[in-house]
């Protein structure tokens, strides 16, 4: 057993803390939001997924899952520490905000008075790592403490998070710490999935180029259909018969929903603002965005 503080109650860092308490971890819930706290102490959710009512019930009563307001009482003698707070996307620059996850560094900085890992759980552009290191490192009140950071992104879907989280396909962890890696992958083994450990910015990146993908990947059966549309051949069976090639997998659904292609727009958003700056322009990232 491990003891887990979680920072945020939102869309992730709830479903993430809950089934940690599932898998037997002692688990503390942050959020700065009262009204929040107080509703998930009354048994009252803030989102809406399949199985995780239940499942903050029957924790709670376990008496391995608690939420709090304060970083002090959140992160007393734990030994891994979540950030899992919103990154929206702002409106006119497409860049991710960082201003929750700055605003969860500092608090972790000013209340930490043992060793710890620091994990990275919110939707982050590469090198936030550096950032949430730096921000703490700055705001420690005990110079004596240590510390390592890991990105551990999240691949979880919404209708289907509790099941996504309790059976991934992969989970990915970065860090230029390895040891501290390895020590977050112990928190996963019993659900026996495939482990990528990598160095941080690797781990990051993955998160980017997988949504990448799939935003890409609908974007282009979207794009067939209208084509199918016009020949009069069935854009259904077609990307039906797509997947059974083992190179291509199975092809994504055909008229997808618009709110999962505006999720994953989202997602790509910075992506696409700071692969602008690079030399090797992924055109194809652009056109999904702008698709």
């Amino acid at each position: 057993m491990s003891v887990i503080c979680v920072i945020g109650t939102g869309y992730v860092g709830l479903v993430t803390g809950t089934c940690f308490a599932d898998l037997g971890n002692q688990v503390t819930c942050v959020d700065i939001i009262p009204e929040k706290i107080e509703g998930l102490k009354q048994g009252i959710l803030p989102i809406y997924e399949p199985g995780l009512e239940e499942l903050v019930e029957r924790n709670v009563h376990a008496g391995r899952l608690h939420f709090t307001t304060s970083y002090k009482e959140g992160l007393d003698n734990c030994d891994f520490i979540f950030i899992a707070v919103n990154t929206p996307t702002g409106s006119s620059q497409g860049r991710a905000d960082m201003h929750y996850v700055e605003s969860a560094a500092r608090g972790i900085g000013q209340e930490l008075d043992h060793n710890a890992i620091i994990i990275n759980k919110s939707t982050v552009p590469v090198g936030s790592g550096d950032v949430v290191k730096r921000i703490i490192l700055n705001n420690l009140e005990r110079p004596d403490v240590s510390f390592a950071v890991v990105s551990n992104p999240e691949f979880l879907r919404e209708g289907s998070a509790v099941q996504d989280f309790l059976s991934p396909d992969r989970v990915v962890l970065g860090s230029s710490d390895s040891e501290a890696a390895n020590k977050v992958a112990t928190l996963y083994l019993p659900l026996r999935a495939p482990m990528v450990i990598t160095d941080l910015y690797t781990a990051e990146m993955i998160k980017y180029a997988s949504n990448a993908f799939l935003a890409t990947k609908i974007s282009f059966i979207n794009e067939i259909a209208q084509i199918c549309e016009r020949l009069g051949a069935d854009a259904k069976e077609v990307a039906a018969g797509m997947g059974y090639d083992k190179r291509i997998g199975r092809a994504a659904t055909v008229g997808v929903a618009l709110k999962e292609i505006r999720r994953f727009s989202r997602s790509i958003a910075p992506m696409w603002r700071w692969s602008a700056s690079i030399p090797c322009l992924l055109r194809v990232v652009h056109l999904s965005w702008e698709m």
